[in-house]
C-alpha cells in the first residue's frame, strides 16, 4: 500500500514545515519508508526534510521544470517509498503569476490530495468559509482534510471540528501551541545539524497525541498509482570533464537533481573553501550558494585557498558561481556591522550584509538562444566601482528585466541566480560553449 499527499496552508508561517517533519517521523516510526518533496525552489527546508526522512528531499517546481520532468522526478523517487509527502510553498494557490509554480499546480499535475494546515489561534467557526473556499475554488484539487494549528483546548477544537464538518472537510486533528517545537528562523542561522533529530523527535511526540495518522492513511491511500508508470531509465553519455564542487558549511545551496546530473555525466569531486588549502585539479569549478557571511573569519583567513582560486581564474579556468559563490569571488564581504573581510579578489566587487534588503524571485536567463530558469534569494547588496561585463538577458517570472546581471570575467560566470539544470544534461557545456 502506498500513501501520497501534499501538506499546504493558506499562507506562509502556518506550520507546514513543523507538521510535515512530525508526520515524516511518525511514519518512519511505523517502519515505513518516506520520500519527501518540496514545492518550489527552496534549498533550506529540503535539508531539514532530508534529515527527517533520511533520504534526499527533492524539489518540484513548475516554473523551473517542465511538467514531464516534475512527473518523472515524483515517480522515480516515490516508487521505492511507502509514503510520499510533498511540503507546499507559501499558501496553496500562491505562485509567481497567479497559480503558476504554486503548490496547487503541483497537486493538480501529480493528482495528489492536499492536507491543509490551518492556524486558528484567534478564530473558531469563521474557519468554515475559509475551508469552503479552499475546497471549492478549483474543482481539480482534492482537499483530503485539515489539521488545525495553535489549538490549546478541546472546546476550541470542537468548534473547529464543527466548522470542518459543515463544509464537508475531514478533520485529522490539531496541534497545540508549544515553545518546545518551535523551529528557529530558517534564514541565516537555522542549523538542525546539531540538534535537529531532537527537535524532530519532539515535534513527532507532540503531534502524535492529537493528530490521527490512521485517519490520514485511510484518506490518502492510493490504490491505482503504485509503480504502474515506471519512469524512463536514465542513460547519460559520460564526458571526460572533471568538475569540482564547493561543498561545506559555507556553501550548501545545491539542488539534489543538479548534482545527480553532474554525477551521471562527469567526474565529480568536492572541496571545501573553509578547510582545504587549495582548489583541486578540475576542468570546471562550481561555487554554489550558501552562508559565506556566517564564516567570514575562516574564509578570509584561508589565504592559500583564495590565492589558488584567483590563479585558476586569471589563467582562464572555468567557474560557475551562484549567490554565495559570487560573494566569495569578490574583493570583500562586508558584515552587518560594516566590517570588510577580504575574499578571493577575482571580481572587482564587494557584497555587503550591512545593507540588508531581501531580493527574491524566479529568474529566466536567455543565452545563445537557450532559456535557463532559476531563482534569486539573498539579503546582501552588490557594489562595484567599475562595470563588469554582463552576458545574456535575465528577467523575472513576469518577463520583466531585473537589476541583477549574469557577469562574465574571462571564463568565470557569476550571478546571484541559482540555476536549475536537472532536466538539462548538457547545461555545463552549453553555458561555457564547450
Amino acid at each position: 500500500m502506498k500513501y501520497h499527499f501534499l501538506v499546504s496552508a493558506p499562507s506562509s508561517n502556518s506550520g507546514k514545515t513543523t507538521v510535515t517533519l512530525g508526520l515524516i517521523k511518525l511514519f518512519k516510526e511505523k517502519g515505513m519508508t518516506v520520500q519527501v518533496f518540496k514545492c518550489g525552489p527552496d534549498y533550506i527546508d529540503t535539508k531539514f526534510l532530508s534529515q527527517a526522512a533520511q533520504r534526499p528531499a527533492i524539489n518540484l517546481d513548475t516554473f523551473m521544470m517542465s511538467p514531464d520532468h516534475v512527473k518523472d522526478l515524483y515517480q522515480r523517487y516515490s516508487d521505492t517509498a511507502d509514503v510520499s509527502i510533498i511540503e507546499g510553498v507559501m499558501g496553496l494557490f500562491d505562485g509567481s503569476d497567479r497559480m503558476q509554480g504554486s503548490s496547487a499546480e503541483i497537486a493538480i499535475l501529480l493528482d495528489v490530495p492536499v492536507i491543509l494546515v490551518l492556524p486558528t489561534k484567534a478564530s473558531a467557526y469563521s474557519v468554515a468559509p475559509i475551508l469552503y473556499g479552499f475546497k471549492n475554488f478549483d474543482p481539480r484539487i482534492k482537499i483530503a482534510g485539515v489539521i488545525f494549528n495553535h489549538v490549546n483546548t478541546i472546546s476550541h477544537y470542537n468548534f473547529l471540528k464543527d466548522s470542518a464538518a459543515d463544509v464537508g472537510v475531514p478533520c485529522f486533528g490539531f496541534v497545540p501551541g508549544s515553545d518546545e517545537i518551535k523551529i528557529p528562523s530558517r534564514h541565516l542561522g537555522l542549523t538542525l545539524e546539531s540538534n535537529g533529530d531532537a527537535i524532530i523527535q519532539k515535534i513527532a511526540a507532540h503531534i502524535s497525541k492529537t493528530v490521527s495518522l490512521d485517519t490520514i492513511t485511510e484518506t490518502c491511500l492510493v490504490t491505482d498509482r503504485g509503480s504502474s508508470r515506471q519512469s524512463a531509465p536514465v542513460h547519460t553519455e559520460r564526458s571526460r570533464l572533471k568538475i569540482a564542487i564547493a561543498h561545506d558549511a559555507a556553501f550548501t545551496f545545491t539542488y539534489h537533481e543538479n548534482i545527480e546530473v553532474l554525477n551521471r555525466r562527469y567526474d565529480v569531486v568536492f572541496f571545501s573553501p573553509l578547510e582545504d588549502s587549495s582548489i583541486p585539479e578540475a576542468d570546471i569549478l562550481y561555487l554554489a550558494g550558501g552562508y559565506p557571511e556566517l564564516f567570514l573569519d575562516r574564509l578570509s583567513a584561508n589565504i592559500s585557498m583564495k590565492q589558488s582560486l584567483a590563479v585558476y581564474c586569471d589563467n582562464g579556468g572555468k567557474v560557475l558561481a551562484e549567490c554565495g559563490g559570487i560573494m566569495y569571488l569578490g574583493n570583500a564581504i562586508i558584515d552587518s556591522s560594516g566590517k570588510p573581510y577580504d575574499m578571493s579578489g577575482v571580481l572587482d566587487l564587494q557584497t555587503s550584509m550591512a545593507e540588508r534588503v531581501l531580493t527574491l524571485g524566479y529568474r529566466k536567463f536567455a543565452l545563445n538562444n537557450e532559456i535557463y530558469c532559476g531563482h534569486e534569494f539573498h539579503y546582501s547588496a552588490l557594489r562595484t566601482k567599475f562595470p563588469i561585463a554582463a552576458i545574456g538577458d535575465i528577467r523575472n517570472a513576469k518577463d520583466e528585466p531585473v537589476k541583477m546581471k549574469v557577469y562574465r570575467y574571462k571564463n568565470v560566470i557569476a550571478s546571484y541566480m541559482h540555476f536549475y539544470w536537472g532536466d538539462k544534461i548538457s547545461f555545463i557545456e552549453e553555458i561555457f560553449q564547450i
